[in-house]
């Protein structure tokens, strides 16, 4: 009789991370969606510990790892260092997506001729046509105006009372 193959976990789904096999070893672990990985540092004697989130190609933290007992090999992966490394690795996920969500998306409320506007620009990172939207809406929350921007526009409170009090015109230049 084989073995059927496991069906791969929907990352959606966290309770199907609880369902795949968990690898313990001194070098490798996984679980809760990640892996831990120890690999010889390329740039000294040492050692770092790779965390590679599932479905992932490429590690999301690579850190130094500590030397055993014998000041020659890494100290073996435990469930107390697995754990921390997968809430570091989670937090620095975390940060980083909404770093650039703070990149991509930018918000700034003026008052301007047409009264008290929220202008937003919400820039679309598309490789062969970036660009951006500069959007107005009033307190209640209507939209006012739309208009498509060079991903290089600069919102700021000079510039978003600017195009208000221009009409909402589309701005020239970056």
């Amino acid at each position: 009789m084989t073995d059927s193959p496991q069906p791969t976990p929907d990352p959606a789904d966290a309770s199907s991370f609880a369902d795949q096999p968990k690898i313990q070893e001194p070098r490798l672990w996984t679980g809760d969606g990640w892996t831990a990985r120890v690999i010889k540092n390329e740039d000294d004697d040492g050692w770092a510990v790779a965390m590679i989130k599932d479905g992932e190609p490429e590690p999301a933290l690579v850190g130094p790892w500590t030397m055993g007992r014998d000041k020659k090999n890494p100290k073996p992966l435990d469930i107390n260092a697995f754990n921390t490394l997968v809430k570091t690795a989670a937090e620095f996920v975390r940060r980083h997506e909404q770093q650039l969500h703070a990149t991509l998306h930018q918000s700034i409320t003026v008052t301007a001729d047409a009264g008290r506007i929220t202008v937003s620009l919400d820039i679309v990172p598309d490789e062969d046509h970036p660009h951006a939207l500069l959007s107005a809406h009033d307190e209640a929350g209507e939209l006012l105006a739309e208009v498509r921007v060079a991903p290089s526009f600069k919102l700021s409170r000079a510039s978003a009372i600017a195009w208000a009090d221009k009409g909402f015109v589309k701005p020239s230049g970056p």
